[in-house]
């Protein structure tokens, strides 16, 4: 008698949570794809900027100057562009956690209303 009446329960519980889950999976599968790219952008920004340090202690002369200068407008446009792909990247990864989550909110509306 117990076990059947603790058996129910446990069902009843996973069933009622079930939407909490999806939604706790959906979220943290979220964050370790936006901290995955934000440690990649970190590392990539970090490279950059070492780059431009080292390039920098190389200026000795005038000429070592100007070729500097020359570089800073190609790691500058390097740097745009890093941006600009890993903007898109967020947004894209924003807009694949929104229509995850309208997915899983349209099966819960639909699992609770009567047919």
């Amino acid at each position: 008698m117990y076990t059947d009446m603790f058996k129910a329960f446990s069902e009843q519980t996973e069933k009622t949570m079930a939407p909490y889950v999806k939604f706790n999976k959906l979220v943290a599968k979220n964050v370790e794809t936006i901290t995955e790219l934000q440690l990649s952008a970190v590392k990539t920004y970090s490279e950059m900027g070492l780059a431009q340090v080292k390039a920098a202690s190389g200026v000795t002369d005038v000429t070592s100057l100007t070729a500097f200068g020359g570089q800073q407008v190609a790691a500058l446009t390097k740097l745009s562009q890093q941006m600009m792909d890993d903007s898109n990247k967020l947004q894209s990864l924003a807009k694949e956690f929104k229509d995850d989550l309208e997915q899983l909110t349209a099966e819960n509306v639909k699992a609770v209303t009567p047919a």
